[in-house]
């Protein structure tokens, strides 16, 4: 299997302006095209915005979501695909003939689309339907999925993924600098972004903390090193809508090693060369081989009522 070099993007989005979004990721997309990206990944609802959907009504909503792939935003997808011979991985809303609404993520190159995964966790809009199926296909050689945001903190999620043949999980989130129950979480302060340059060290200070960076590192290397994957991740850099989001678009190899990280305050792609070797030279291979179902299949497939608190996502603000 040859190695695959894949980008991972930040970018500062615009709620709800499509067109703006579009011509950030045909920048990027072109730029890495030109360094030997293969293929570039952008964070979750990259093209549509994310965190103000949550005000938005059905209606609103409908007139957000488009229909995939005869969607105007994955024509243009595979237009930019097509014209700098990359694989592009980006985000929206997705509406069905049904109006029926979910969180999609879509895998184009220029014939197309190759896959979409719709989110099994939704949750910034009541409108939202969840997925009900995982994501794995092939890109270049290698097999690959998809898991969206909170799908990846649920570590069943990428268990699955893996175990149903993905070498490398694509992570788009918009994540990051909101508060919780855990210590050190909260808001970043959005003044702060108004003069960033001015602002650097502090900013800088803030996305690293416990607010960000530490706590991805938590968590985000361990789902690539208990699975043996390549972990994308894959978050945006600046304000969404009222919240300040730090970046870290980053690649980690299946031994739990960030192999290339954005650290600016700006738009930016990092590029990794995947090679298949590390797959089964990580412990992850080996655990996977070690495993006895027969242990814990009953426990793992109990009847469960799936109960999803966010705890920054207010009912009133929905």
């Amino acid at each position: 299997m040859k190695n695959f070099k894949i980008a991972t993007a930040q970018f500062e989005n615009r709620s709800g302006d499509k067109a703006y979004n579009l011509s950030v990721i045909e920048k990027l997309a072109k730029e890495a095209s030109a360094q030997g990206a293969q293929a570039i990944a952008f964070h979750e609802c990259s093209i549509t915005g994310y965190t103000f959907a949550r005000h938005l009504s059905k209606a609103q909503m409908l007139q957000l979501a488009e229909i995939i792939p005869q969607g105007s935003s994955i024509i243009r997808l595979t237009e930019i695909a097509k014209e700098f011979n990359i694989a592009i991985l980006a985000g929206l809303f997705e509406k069905d003939e049904n109006d029926n609404l979910f969180k999609a993520y879509v895998c184009v190159d220029g014939n197309g689309l190759i896959a979409k995964h719709r989110k099994l966790h939704p949750f910034i809009n009541p409108h939202l339907l969840p997925g009900n199926a995982f994501t794995v296909f092939d890109l270049y050689g290698w097999k690959c999925g998809i898991l969206i945001c909170y799908d990846n903190n649920i570590i069943e999620n990428v268990r699955a993924t893996t175990l149903l043949g993905a070498q490398i999980i694509f992570m788009p989130h918009v994540t990051m600098c909101t508060p919780s129950t855990r210590p050190g979480a909260g808001f970043v302060d959005a003044k702060l972004w108004e003069n960033k340059k001015a602002n650097s060290v502090i900013l800088r200070t803030e996305f690293d903390g416990l607010k960000g960076r530490q706590w991805l590192m938590k968590w985000l290397p361990a789902r690539a090193y208990d699975n043996g994957i390549y972990a994308v991740f894959a978050n945006p850099i600046g304000m969404d809508d009222d919240q300040l989001k730090n970046g870290c678009s980053m690649i980690i190899d299946p031994f739990g090693d960030v192999i290339a990280e954005c650290r600016s305050l700006g738009n930016e792609f990092v590029i990794a060369e995947l090679s298949s070797n590390k797959l089964t030279d990580a412990g992850g291979y080996r655990y996977i081989q070690a495993r006895k179902p027969d242990l814990y299949q009953a426990i793992l497939g109990k009847p469960h009522e799936s109960n999803q608190q966010v705890a920054w996502l207010k009912k009133k603000t929905i």
